[in-house]
């Protein structure tokens, strides 16, 4: 059955988009061939160090890099980030990261707005990261955003899909694809996501964390065609109350 996950246009296989960031770069190719991954973010600190070995050097043929603009605390540098990124050779797909805070490390989601406006009007397709808050997230889908990415918990902690009924709301509200970014930190996480309609799920700590880093990628991958097939094939209804024999009851044996 083919069901491409289709993001500005172009058409990929995989729903597991992996956060290249806490991976050595050794263990990248690994990660990436065990998660079945064919998008992979970039920071762009880690491809221009200065004539050391580099992250690309590391990304299988194929790879779609996804360039982030870590490290911007406002919309102009993400947009300075992701011309330099594009410049570098990565393309023109970028993740719109913006966080001023750093002590929890939440995306702000008022520049956000503004960078993913400029950098569309620079053709980017640009995927932001975002608070789950539908106001924001439908003014970044007029403002051009080919996908959302709210976090499902604060990045890097691992606690999981803690915004879990505020990303279903923009799920069932918006016509883009909907990718749960940040806080996912085990495969049945990752699972619920698509579960709930989410078009893909986005990890690195989790998986850079786990003892077993391939396995864990192949973990992550198998969750993620899970969750997505129960999605399309429809969850089961729930009751409120009571029980239900899950085959004909017409009564009990002492009625014999």
């Amino acid at each position: 059955m083919e069901d491409p996950l289709i993001i500005g246009g172009r058409k990929f296989k995989s729903r597991f988009i992996l956060g290249s960031g806490k991976f050595s770069l050794e263990m990248t190719d690994a990660v990436i061939r065990n998660g079945g991954v064919e998008i992979a973010t970039l920071a762009i600190r880690r491809a221009n160090a200065g004539g050391q070995e580099n992250i690309l050097d590391y990304m299988p043929e194929g790879i779609t890099l996804l360039p982030n603009t870590s490290g911007a605390r406002n919309a102009e540098e993400a947009v300075r980030i992701a011309l330099l990124a594009r410049e570098l050779g990565c393309g023109d797909m970028v993740k719109v990261e913006i966080v001023r805070d750093s002590k929890y490390l939440l995306p702000d989601n008022v520049e956000t707005i503004k960078a993913v406006k400029m950098l569309s009007d620079e053709g980017f397709i640009v995927m932001p990261y975002m608070m789950p808050d539908l106001s924001a997230a439908r003014d970044m889908q007029a403002a051009g955003a080919a996908a959302i990415m709210p976090l499902g918990a604060p990045i890097g902690s691992n606690k999981g899909l803690l915004t879990r009924d505020f990303v279903k709301i923009i799920v069932d509200e918006l016509d883009v694809p909907v990718i749960v970014d940040a806080g996912i930190g085990r495969p049945s996480q990752a699972c619920e996501a698509m579960e709930l309609g989410c078009a893909a799920v986005m990890a690195n700590t989790a998986v850079a964390t786990a003892r077993d880093i391939p396995k864990m990628a192949t973990a992550f991958r198998m969750a993620i065609e899970a969750g997505r097939l129960a999605y399309l094939a429809g969850l089961g209804r729930v009751l409120d109350r009571g029980g239900e024999a899950s085959s004909p009851l017409t009564g009990f044996l002492g009625d014999l």
